[in-house]
Formats: C-alpha cells, structure tokens, sequence
C-alpha cells in the first residue's frame, strides 16, 4: 500500500506555493462588475514599508497602480524613500466613470484605463500616464476606435517632437526602431481620432506611469500593454473623458464621491488647490450630501471614495 508521507514534501511545496500566490497582488487589478444601480468596485490594501522598502514608484508598480495616484493616497510621505514600518493605502477601490461600460474608458484627470471585455461582467483597470502641459503635447478627450495594432513598433516622432527634442540639445532620428531604445515599448494600439496620431503603447521607462508624462499618446507599464494588447481588436471604443470628480448614490443610499486632483492648465497651477467646477448633477448630489465631509473631500482630493452621506439618512438603514 502506497503511504501519503511520500508525497508529503510535494504537497508542502504546493501550499506553499499557493498561499504566496495569494499573498501577491494580480498583475492586473480585474474586478467583478458591480450590482446594477452601484459604481463601486475593489478595495483599498494597506502596504507596510520594508527596511529598504524602495521608491513609492516600487511600491507603485508591485500594485499595478499609478504613482500620483499613491501619492494622493497616502499624502506627506517621502516619494523617494518612505519611510520603513510607514502604512500605505493602496487606492485599489474606484467609482467606475459615469460612462458606458463598454470597450476602453479613459479618465485623464485619475490618470486611469478601463477596459470592459465583451462578454464578461469584469473591469480592468491599468494605471496610465498622458500627455504634459504644452499645448501640442496635451493628451485631447474623445469619442474614437481603435484602427490598428502593432507589436515591436517602430516610433517616427513628429516635427513639433523632434524640435522640442532639439532644444534639449537631443537630435532625435526620423525614425526609432524597435527595441530597447523605443520609447514606445513593445506594443502600440492605434486610435482612430486626430489622423491616427495617438495611440496607446508601452514604455522602456517605468517612471512616469499614473503622471503627465508623454507627448501626447496613453502610455502604460509594459506588462499591461501586452495584457490589452492581446485581447483588443480593431474598431474597439474608446471613449477619453476628463472628470475629476465622482459621485455614486449606491444602493441602500450611501452616497459616495471620489475626488482627483484636477489636470493643470499652467505651468504654476497647483492642482490640489485649482478649483473643481460642479456641473448640475454634481451640486444636485452635493446638495443631498453632507456638505461638510463633501468640501473636505473636495480639500483632500485623495482619488478614493469617500462616504459623504448625512447621518440622517442612514439611521433608518
């Protein structure tokens, strides 16, 4: 009779194995879609920093978040060295954009991706950076689809690009090959809009993903553009939106907001203090909120959902 002691160290290796594999956070954070009438999804985490824990941009990464995003979470904190035995939130819950749930959503102003997969009741949601201040970098909302895509792109930078370049005293090539170099990574996914000049696409930098930091096009961590990469097809929506702030009466009446730090429009704008304009829906919901912890959420911008319902509307709940 064969004893399960022989197969003891092998079941120990794949407990072991598995109980790490929950312990490490997904490469891709995918949610269920949330019950009808609710925007919510996910769910924050807390990250204790290590002796030598690294950069928030590590910590960032290990999350598949985007790095303003974690600095906004977590505001005062070193984002060169945090500090060891410092307790991070990690901002992994959001209020899904008040838009249709269908194809790829972008959200500059939360410097975030949501691609909603046909067939599936699931959200991913990718960390992005976009395009920076100047006027011809900037990163435009639209309504488009997606007309090609292309692994090992090569990149012909534009003549504003190269000239921009040029004042940095960078003489850039008409064109970059494929390959570490590229600042496109290692996967491009072409929009329609604008002659097809924008796309989305990785990077050979990490740093800088979940800030303005582009030329214009949506870039991601290389890892999440092969993810998307492989399941996108041509003609897939994409619809970019810049909303700083949301607002959800989820069921049951808990009303929440999430507030982002709005995108600059001049060089010495301080988004944290640039002021956020409520459209009708927005001061209607205001008006049904508890207006006090409603400013401080719009003081804090912390880029995660905050219960502002008044105290008088729960207690019958």
């Amino acid at each position: 009779m064969m004893t399960s002691s022989r197969f003891t160290p092998w079941m120990m290796l794949a407990a072991l194995l598995a109980t790490v594999a929950l312990a490490l956070p997904a490469r891709a954070n995918t949610f269920p879609l949330p019950p009808a009438g609710s925007r919510l999804v996910g769910e924050n985490r807390v990250h204790v920093v290590e002796n030598d824990g690294g950069s928030l941009e590590a910590i960032a990464k290990k999350y598949d978040v985007g790095f303003l995003a974690l600095l906004q979470a977590n505001p005062g904190v070193d984002p060169y060295v945090p500090r060891a035995g410092a307790v991070l939130t990690i901002p992994l819950q959001t209020l899904l954009p008040d838009a249709p749930r269908e194809g790829i959503v972008i959200n500059l102003a939360e410097l975030r991706l949501y691609y909603y997969p046909p067939g599936k009741n699931e959200v991913t949601i990718y960390p992005i950076g976009i395009g920076q201040l100047d006027g011809d970098t900037l990163t435009p909302t639209m309504v488009t689809t997606v007309s090609d895509k292309r692994a090992n792109p090569t990149w012909t930078p534009t003549a504003n690009i190269r000239a921009r370049y040029k004042a940095q005293g960078i003489d850039l090539p008409a064109v970059v090959p494929a390959g570490p170099e590229n600042p496109m990574g290692h996967h491009a996914i072409r929009l329609a809009a604008y002659g097809g000049v924008y796309l989305l696409h990785g990077t050979n930098a990490d740093f800088g993903i979940g800030m303005r930091v582009s030329s214009g096009c949506i870039r991601l961590r290389d890892g999440d553009i092969e993810a998307l990469f492989s399941v996108i097809k041509p003609g897939t929506k994409v619809n970019i939106i810049n909303t700083p702030i949301k607002a959800s009466q989820e069921p049951g009446g808990v009303r929440l907001v999430e507030v982002h730090q709005p995108l600059s429009k001049q060089i010495n704008d301080d988004p944290q203090t640039l002021p956020i304009v409520l459209n009708a829906a927005m001061q209607s919901f205001k008006t049904s909120a508890d207006e006090v912890v409603m400013e401080r959420a719009m003081e804090a911008r912390s880029g995660m959902p905050i219960d502002v319902t008044r105290h008088s509307d729960t207690q019958s709940l």
